[in-house]
Protein backbone atom coordinates (compact mmCIF):
# COMPACT_ATOMS: atom_id res chain seq x y z
CA UNK A 1 0.00 0.00 0.00
CA UNK A 2 1.32 3.46 -0.81
CA UNK A 3 2.37 5.90 2.14
CA UNK A 4 2.72 9.54 1.81
CA UNK A 5 4.36 11.77 4.44
CA UNK A 6 2.76 15.08 4.32
CA UNK A 7 5.05 18.00 6.06
CA UNK A 8 4.14 21.40 6.19
CA UNK A 9 6.50 24.41 7.59
CA UNK A 10 4.64 27.59 7.47
CA UNK A 11 3.76 30.35 9.91
CA UNK A 12 1.00 31.02 8.10
CA UNK A 13 -2.13 29.01 8.02
CA UNK A 14 -4.36 31.69 5.40
CA UNK A 15 -2.24 32.56 2.43
CA UNK A 16 0.51 30.31 2.46
CA UNK A 17 1.75 29.27 -0.85
CA UNK A 18 3.94 26.56 0.08
CA UNK A 19 1.02 24.91 1.99
CA UNK A 20 -1.44 25.98 -0.58
CA UNK A 21 0.97 23.84 -3.55
CA UNK A 22 1.73 20.65 -0.55
CA UNK A 23 -1.75 20.04 -0.25
CA UNK A 24 -2.66 20.70 -4.10
CA UNK A 25 -0.03 17.38 -4.46
CA UNK A 26 -1.84 15.75 -2.01
CA UNK A 27 -4.20 15.88 -3.55
CA UNK A 28 -3.61 14.54 -6.76
CA UNK A 29 -1.51 11.70 -4.82
CA UNK A 30 -4.68 10.65 -3.37
CA UNK A 31 -6.66 10.58 -6.79
CA UNK A 32 -3.56 8.46 -8.08
CA UNK A 33 -3.39 6.49 -4.47
CA UNK A 34 -6.76 6.20 -3.56
CA UNK A 35 -6.57 3.05 -1.14
CA UNK A 36 -3.07 4.76 0.19
CA UNK A 37 -1.77 6.01 3.21
CA UNK A 38 -1.16 9.78 4.52
CA UNK A 39 0.39 10.95 7.58
CA UNK A 40 0.52 14.77 8.17
CA UNK A 41 2.37 16.71 10.01
CA UNK A 42 2.49 20.31 10.52
CA UNK A 43 5.66 21.28 11.94
CA UNK A 44 4.43 24.69 12.69
CA UNK A 45 1.04 23.94 14.74
CA UNK A 46 3.25 20.91 16.44
CA UNK A 47 6.80 21.54 16.46
CA UNK A 48 9.30 19.27 17.06
CA UNK A 49 11.80 19.80 19.97
CA UNK A 50 15.44 21.44 18.63
CA UNK A 51 18.42 18.54 19.11
CA UNK A 52 19.83 19.08 22.20
CA UNK A 53 22.43 17.00 24.39
CA UNK A 54 19.79 14.49 26.13
CA UNK A 55 18.76 13.65 22.47
CA UNK A 56 22.08 14.21 20.70
CA UNK A 57 23.67 11.85 23.12
CA UNK A 58 21.04 9.16 23.28
CA UNK A 59 22.39 7.79 19.92
CA UNK A 60 25.42 6.43 21.62
CA UNK A 61 23.85 5.37 24.92
CA UNK A 62 21.99 1.66 25.24
CA UNK A 63 18.61 2.12 25.33
CA UNK A 64 18.87 0.48 28.78
CA UNK A 65 21.10 3.10 29.84
CA UNK A 66 19.40 6.03 28.60
CA UNK A 67 18.43 8.52 31.34
CA UNK A 68 14.87 9.55 31.51
CA UNK A 69 15.86 12.89 29.42
CA UNK A 70 17.38 10.65 27.04
CA UNK A 71 14.69 8.05 26.65
CA UNK A 72 12.05 10.93 26.38
CA UNK A 73 14.69 12.61 23.33
CA UNK A 74 15.36 9.29 21.89
CA UNK A 75 11.62 8.52 21.77
CA UNK A 76 10.54 11.17 19.53
CA UNK A 77 13.27 10.91 17.18
CA UNK A 78 12.36 7.53 16.72
CA UNK A 79 8.52 7.88 15.87
CA UNK A 80 9.85 10.44 13.30
CA UNK A 81 12.17 8.23 11.45
CA UNK A 82 9.50 5.67 11.58
CA UNK A 83 7.06 8.25 9.88
CA UNK A 84 10.10 8.45 6.57
CA UNK A 85 10.91 4.82 6.70
CA UNK A 86 6.97 3.86 6.52
CA UNK A 87 6.40 6.20 3.49
CA UNK A 88 7.05 5.74 -0.19
CA UNK A 89 7.12 9.54 -1.35
CA UNK A 90 8.04 12.43 1.92
CA UNK A 91 6.27 15.51 0.75
CA UNK A 92 7.74 18.81 2.06
CA UNK A 93 5.94 22.28 2.18
CA UNK A 94 8.77 25.03 2.74
CA UNK A 95 8.39 28.82 2.98
CA UNK A 96 11.91 31.11 2.61
CA UNK A 97 12.97 32.61 5.93
CA UNK A 98 15.70 34.82 6.19
CA UNK A 99 17.28 32.95 3.30
CA UNK A 100 16.66 29.44 4.79
CA UNK A 101 14.60 26.95 5.77
CA UNK A 102 12.01 27.29 8.80
CA UNK A 103 14.22 26.59 12.36
CA UNK A 104 11.14 24.36 12.81
CA UNK A 105 12.21 21.93 9.71
CA UNK A 106 15.47 21.91 10.35
CA UNK A 107 14.80 20.74 13.64
CA UNK A 108 12.83 17.57 11.83
CA UNK A 109 15.54 17.20 9.29
CA UNK A 110 18.56 16.81 12.11
CA UNK A 111 16.21 14.23 13.81
CA UNK A 112 15.53 12.21 11.16
CA UNK A 113 19.46 12.14 10.32
CA UNK A 114 20.52 8.32 12.15
CA UNK A 115 22.05 5.09 11.63
CA UNK A 116 18.54 3.87 10.56
CA UNK A 117 18.18 6.57 7.38
CA UNK A 118 21.95 7.05 6.62
CA UNK A 119 22.67 6.36 2.78
CA UNK A 120 19.16 4.56 2.92
CA UNK A 121 16.78 6.46 1.92
CA UNK A 122 17.62 6.42 -1.80
CA UNK A 123 14.36 4.47 -3.06
CA UNK A 124 12.18 6.73 -1.65
CA UNK A 125 10.51 10.08 -3.61
CA UNK A 126 11.13 13.39 -2.01
CA UNK A 127 9.24 16.00 -3.34
CA UNK A 128 9.81 19.59 -1.82
CA UNK A 129 7.39 22.54 -2.59
CA UNK A 130 8.75 25.96 -1.72
CA UNK A 131 7.48 29.72 -1.94
CA UNK A 132 9.01 32.64 -1.23
CA UNK A 133 8.29 36.63 -0.97
CA UNK A 134 10.45 38.36 -3.00
CA UNK A 135 12.10 37.15 -6.40
CA UNK A 136 15.27 35.25 -7.04
CA UNK A 137 15.34 34.22 -10.89
CA UNK A 138 18.99 34.24 -12.83
CA UNK A 139 19.44 38.24 -13.38
CA UNK A 140 17.96 39.57 -9.90
CA UNK A 141 19.38 41.07 -7.37
CA UNK A 142 18.97 38.06 -4.60
CA UNK A 143 19.92 35.28 -7.19
CA UNK A 144 21.45 33.07 -5.41
CA UNK A 145 20.41 34.03 -2.33
CA UNK A 146 17.61 31.30 -1.00
CA UNK A 147 20.18 28.73 0.31
CA UNK A 148 17.26 25.72 0.93
CA UNK A 149 17.97 23.83 -2.04
CA UNK A 150 21.46 23.59 -1.96
CA UNK A 151 21.68 22.83 1.92
CA UNK A 152 18.88 20.46 1.45
CA UNK A 153 19.95 18.61 -1.41
CA UNK A 154 23.58 18.01 0.27
CA UNK A 155 21.80 17.09 3.25
CA UNK A 156 19.87 14.36 1.74
CA UNK A 157 22.25 12.66 -0.05
CA UNK A 158 23.92 11.85 3.06
CA UNK A 159 20.61 9.63 3.15
CA UNK A 160 21.16 8.58 0.00
CA UNK A 161 18.80 10.92 -2.34
CA UNK A 162 19.82 12.02 -5.25
CA UNK A 163 16.49 12.78 -7.46
CA UNK A 164 14.65 15.15 -5.01
CA UNK A 165 12.02 16.92 -6.69
CA UNK A 166 11.57 20.68 -5.86
CA UNK A 167 8.90 22.99 -7.29
CA UNK A 168 9.02 26.71 -6.94
CA UNK A 169 6.91 29.40 -6.65
CA UNK A 170 7.96 33.35 -5.70
CA UNK A 171 6.81 36.74 -5.48
CA UNK A 172 4.46 35.95 -3.05
CA UNK A 173 4.46 39.08 -0.89
CA UNK A 174 4.20 41.37 -4.25
CA UNK A 175 1.23 42.23 -3.59
CA UNK A 176 1.76 43.01 0.47
CA UNK A 177 5.09 44.82 0.32
CA UNK A 178 4.95 48.26 -1.20
CA UNK A 179 8.26 48.14 -2.52
CA UNK A 180 7.35 45.00 -4.23
CA UNK A 181 4.75 46.07 -6.02
CA UNK A 182 6.41 46.83 -9.60
CA UNK A 183 7.72 43.09 -9.46
CA UNK A 184 3.92 42.27 -9.76
CA UNK A 185 3.51 43.70 -13.17
CA UNK A 186 1.78 41.50 -15.69
CA UNK A 187 0.26 39.32 -12.72
CA UNK A 188 3.77 37.94 -12.10
CA UNK A 189 2.79 36.41 -8.58
CA UNK A 190 0.05 34.66 -9.85
CA UNK A 191 2.19 33.21 -13.40
CA UNK A 192 4.45 32.06 -10.46
CA UNK A 193 1.96 30.02 -8.77
CA UNK A 194 0.30 28.97 -11.54
CA UNK A 195 3.60 27.64 -13.02
CA UNK A 196 3.93 25.62 -9.55
CA UNK A 197 0.66 23.79 -9.94
CA UNK A 198 1.22 22.92 -13.68
CA UNK A 199 4.56 21.40 -12.52
CA UNK A 200 2.90 19.30 -9.80
CA UNK A 201 0.54 18.04 -12.72
CA UNK A 202 3.20 17.22 -14.86
CA UNK A 203 4.90 15.32 -12.11
CA UNK A 204 1.49 13.07 -12.01
CA UNK A 205 0.90 12.75 -15.65
CA UNK A 206 4.45 11.62 -15.91
CA UNK A 207 3.86 8.73 -13.43
CA UNK A 208 0.42 8.19 -15.16
CA UNK A 209 1.70 7.55 -18.65
CA UNK A 210 2.69 3.71 -19.74
CA UNK A 211 5.88 2.80 -19.89
CA UNK A 212 7.48 2.48 -23.11
CA UNK A 213 8.35 -0.71 -24.79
Amino acid sequence: MSHLLHIDSSLRTEGSRSRRLSAYYAERWRAQHPDGVVTYRDLAADPVPHLDHAAFSARFVLAADHTPEQAAASAVTEKLVDEVLAADTILIGMPLYNFGPPSTFKAWFDRIVSERTSGKLGGKEFVVVTARGGGYQPGTPRHGWDHREPWLRHALSTLGVSDAVFIDTELTLARESPAMIPLDLGGAEDQSLADALAAVDALFERSAAPAAV
